[in-house]
């Protein structure tokens, strides 16, 4: 009689321009079987980059602490195997290898930069694994320093990365807090004719269904909903109109900081780029004609660990 396989315990890493996050889980036959640890502090690691293309040392001393935190807890839980990524900010950052060289030391493995269709790839099969059905499906994934379109069925087929992300959108325009109706329309601009290179890249309107992830989406849905505390069980899955997208981007590009920190379902760290987020999904919405996102916690941290389970071990 063979033996049942056993499920491989992994580790993934991620280290966005605005959070870094850890997902610890087991897998069997390419399918996450249950999650072990899953993690997120906003650290910021893309402060100021789009602007100084540097990485801040106070911003990389929090990112450093935060990953040699998490690599403890990978030895807790017996993830021999680990994969650490990187993205948009450490793509644009001149000083980029001292963070390398530092991430290196705290986790013990080599980090990998992420170009941006690399980056898009991971997030479609980390939104996509778990999803029924063959339906022709658009995944966003709106991070701090860039969003990514990617296309397609069973594979992604078409793909772009946009240097346009809630951090970097935040210090172009919305200086003033609330923002000024100027620096919105600003925003509202720069975004539009991102989009309209995006369209001369792929067609996103030939999509079925739209799934968002990461933070943006996920919050936006969370507001939406009228939670009374984050709740992943609850916004997983679940579909937003694009009046309400467009309602909630409204309600928080006229709130202060302080205001959309109060929020409950607000991740301390976020409520300053929120606002940048939801008025990028927004016109995303608008420019598409989507009658709906449907908001997925599973991203690009599930596909970066889906990824390392097919490499040999």
């Amino acid at each position: 009689m063979t033996a049942a396989a056993e499920p491989q315990r992994l580790a993934a890493l991620d280290v966005g321009t605005n959070s870094t996050r850890l997902l610890v889980a087991e897998v069997l036959d390419g399918q996450i079987t249950r999650d072990l640890a899953r993690e997120m502090v906003i650290t910021r690691l893309g402060r100021g980059v789009d602007r100084t293309r540097w990485i801040d040392p106070a911003a990389l001393g929090r990112t450093l602490e935060v990953l040699a935190g998490y690599a403890a807890t990978c030895d807790r839980l017996g993830a021999a195997r680990r994969r650490l990524v990187a993205t948009s900010a450490t793509r644009d950052a001149v000083n980029r290898d001292e963070f390398l060289d530092g991430a290196r030391r705290a986790v013990g493995v080599e980090p990998e930069v992420l170009t941006g269709e690399s980056e898009a790839a991971a997030a479609y099969l980390g939104a996509t694994a778990g999803l029924p059905g063959d339906r022709r499906t658009l995944v966003v994934d709106i991070g701090g320093g860039s969003t990514e379109l990617i296309l397609g069925g069973r594979r992604p087929e078409g793909m772009v990365s946009l240097d346009v992300g809630c951090v970097r959108l935040t210090e172009r325009h919305l200086r003033d807090d609330p923002p000024t109706a100027g620096q919105v329309a600003a925003l509202r601009a720069d975004v539009d004719a991102h989009l309209e290179r995006a369209a001369e890249a792929l067609d996103p309107s030939t999509a079925e269904r739209v799934i968002g992830v990461a933070g943006t989406v996920t919050t936006v849905t969370a507001i939406a909903l009228g939670l009374d505390a984050y709740d992943p069980r609850r916004i997983h899955l679940a579909a937003v109109d694009a009046g309400t997208i467009a309602a909630t981007a409204e309600k928080l590009a006229v709130m202060t900081v302080a205001e959309r920190a109060a929020l409950p379902v607000m991740a301390p760290g976020r409520e300053d780029v929120i606002a940048a987020g939801a008025l990028l999904l927004d016109r995303l919405v608008r420019r598409f004609g989507f009658p709906q996102v449907i908001a997925s916690e599973a991203d690009i941290l599930d596909g970066v660990l889906l990824q390392l389970a097919h490499r040999p071990g």
